[in-house]
């Protein structure tokens, strides 16, 4: 085998359609649009959600719901994690740490969620803590400081 007898496998490939080449050619005329209508004209684009005139299923359904823009989204790291990841000795937990750690990306707001258990005392800076996450916290010795 060479580059000079290389060719697709048999049945692979087949040869392009030479639309509006005349009568003979059997794709002449109409150039296999049909007749007539705005589908057979160049330049024809029909909108996304078109229908054929008919009230499009976006415009049937009833609208429900809002974005709340004052909406805060936090990252979510829990206790047990914390626990696993102090484990070589790692007392202050501050946004940085976070971040190279991998829980959160550099602009997230984290928040402390109480699942799960923490022995050591650790001084834990995030956004946001729940109840029992810090009550967990305090009760190992440690601080939960509010950033």
């Amino acid at each position: 085998m060479n580059l000079s007898n290389l060719q697709p496998a048999a049945g692979s490939t087949r040869n392009e359609k030479r639309i509006g080449r005349g009568t003979g050619s059997g794709r002449g005329g109409t150039s296999t649009r049909g007749h007539k209508g705005a589908k057979s004209r160049s330049g024809y684009s029909k909108k996304s959600g078109f229908e054929g005139g008919q009230m499009p299923l976006q415009r049937r359904v009833p609208k429900f719901g809002f974005k709340n823009i004052n909406r805060v989204e936090y990252k979510a790291v829990n206790l047990d994690v914390l626990a696993a990841l102090t484990e070589n000795g790692i007392t202050t937990l501050d946004a940085a740490f976070f971040v190279t750690a991998g829980l959160a990306s550099k602009n997230a707001k984290i928040k402390v969620l109480g699942r799960g258990e923490i022995t050591k005392a650790l001084e834990v800076h995030a956004h946001a803590f729940s109840k029992s996450a810090i009550e967990a916290i305090e009760k190992a010795g440690g601080k939960a400081v509010t950033l």
